[in-house]
């Protein structure tokens, strides 16, 4: 029989960087999961991803186990990257803060296609360009 799901924690958290602080800590405490074994177990998994900010999806189960899993960096911090800067445009439609070509739209997008939606890569590219236009970045 399978194990009742309790909920899902969902955060942001650097790969191989993971500590029992803020966000992470009050987060699975909330839910009664040891912290200190998911600490390891996600440093442990993610080693090879160092610095790299993922989208974790922590699923909690009533017996107060847990499974985890990592959906990699985010489309917007992959373009912030990329482009070099510091953050996206207050404004977006009337102040631009960069451009991306579509070079490196393809870049991003081979990056994000095992967790992306699309069909193939230029799909993946339309999804990375509309992210990048909302962040008040001129594709080219």
């Amino acid at each position: 029989m399978a194990k009742k799901v309790v909920g899902i924690v969902k955060v942001r958290i650097p790969g191989g960087e993971a500590t029992p602080a803020p966000p992470l800590g009050p987060a699975l405490g909330q839910k009664q999961i040891q912290i200190a074994a998911f600490v390891k177990d996600f440093n442990a998994k993610t080693s090879k991803m160092k610095g790299q900010l993922l989208n974790t999806y922590i699923t909690v189960y009533e017996d107060k186990t847990y499974t985890f899993v990592t959906k990699g960096t985010s489309t917007s911090a992959l373009i912030k990257k990329k482009l070099g800067i510091e953050k996206g445009s207050g404004a977006p439609n009337k102040e631009k803060v960069a451009s991306i070509n579509q070079k490196q739209l393809e870049e991003i997008a081979q990056e994000k296609m095992a967790y992306m939606s699309a069909n193939d890569i230029e799909a993946a590219k339309k999804i990375v360009a509309g992210t990048a236009r909302a962040m008040g970045i001129k594709v080219e």
